[in-house]
């Protein structure tokens, strides 16, 4: 019996908003500017489970969220260098369940305890990697990534992961929030007034699922719909959806057809031209070839397959994006009799690309 192995265990859970910012707490009772993820100590005899309902109750108020799974379970070591120094820690154990999405009223209700808790805040996993300690970072995006994956649950040690590593975090993906002004579906024509000025589309492959591609970056990959701006040797926007779906992710397509247009009422980010569409389409694949470098970026994206929605969740786009995701599968249905897309885990497309047709 004194041979046994002693640690602390612990218990988080990932909160989002309905764009998919992850809930961070900051601690009073820490020296260092550290945030954490909800959660705490598991008491002795308490289940983990237990104990995360009891910290998520008492830290934020809200007794009556579902803990729908563990989406990871984490070591670490006692010689790791997240221990600080003359803490007799034996190493921890901690469970992090999947805390699901608040609602704005949810989120209004949140109410901290003073003396433990002095703010909390929604942010997108970037900017909650510079809040986080780099391993609870590290913890954080692997449970949350199993989440958006819907991949079995993760194991992790000192940080790292102990299975084979899923796409998501091998392309160290992350969701790309935008504000909500770039998700309401315009359903009429583009009025004659507005430029086109972007072209992306929900592209579907036999089974139902579509295609996302991944630009990498040192701040992570963000993930997007194959399509791109609408350039001046475009006749027209659909030119524009197979000239870069082709380019980005080696898509060929068929018969894309409009959803709908969101409004940029600015332009900013393609130099200040004023109000403009942003068209939105679905399209059929019928081949993936192999992998290549992209012209515009020099290097490949990531090629992810998933649900549609999946795709909006990962695309950060709120109940907005939910319905067009939605409308989008409906098209394919419809249109292709594409199947509806089981709940199944995010896939990368094989390098070598795939024949579908």
């Amino acid at each position: 019996m004194s041979s046994r192995h002693a640690v602390w265990l612990g218990a988080a859970a990932i909160v989002t908003d309905q764009v998919g910012r992850v809930l961070l707490v900051h601690p009073t009772y820490h020296e260092d500017d550290r945030w954490l993820l909800p959660g705490g100590v598991v008491e002795p005899g308490e289940h983990p489970h237990d104990a995360c309902r009891r910290e998520i109750t008492e830290e934020l108020s809200l007794p009556n969220l579902p803990l729908a799974s563990v989406l990871a379970v984490h070591s670490l070591s006692s010689h790791h260098a997240a221990i600080r120094r003359g803490i007799p820690c034996p190493g921890e154990i901690r469970y992090v369940f999947d805390g699901g999405t608040l609602t704005p009223d949810q989120a209004k209700a949140i109410r901290l305890p003073r003396k433990e808790l002095s703010e909390y805040a929604f942010l997108e996993t970037r900017d909650a990697m510079q809040r986080l300690r780099p391993v609870d970072g590290q913890i954080m995006l692997a449970a949350y990534r199993a989440r958006l994956g819907n991949t079995a649950t993760a194991h992790l040690a000192d940080g790292r992961h102990i299975l084979d590593i899923p796409p998501l975090d091998r392309h160290d993906v992350h969701v790309r929030y935008r504000p909500l002004w770039d998700s309401p579906l315009n359903r009429d024509p583009v009025p004659e007034r507005l430029p086109v000025q972007q072209a992306w589309a929900w592209c579907f492959v036999p089974d139902g699922r579509v295609v996302l591609v991944a630009d990498p970056s040192p701040r992570g990959a963000l993930p997007m719909l194959p399509g791109g701006t609408v350039e001046r040797t475009d006749t027209t926007p659909e030119d524009t959806l197979h000239r870069e779906a082709a380019e980005e992710a080696q898509l060929t397509l068929t018969d894309p057809v409009r959803l709908g247009w969101v409004l940029d009422e600015t332009g900013e980010v393609y130099g200040g031209v004023g109000p403009n569409a942003r068209l939105r389409l679905a399209a059929r694949v019928t081949d993936i070839g192999p992998a290549t470098v992209d012209p515009a970026t020099g290097h490949p994206f990531a090629r992810l397959l998933a649900t549609p929605a999946q795709a909006a969740a990962l695309l950060g786009w709120g109940p907005p994006g939910a319905r067009q995701a939605r409308l989008a599968a409906e098209t394919a249905r419809e249109r292709w009799g594409l199947p509806t897309a089981r709940p199944t885990a995010i896939d990368e497309v094989p390098a070598e690309g795939m024949r579908l047709s």
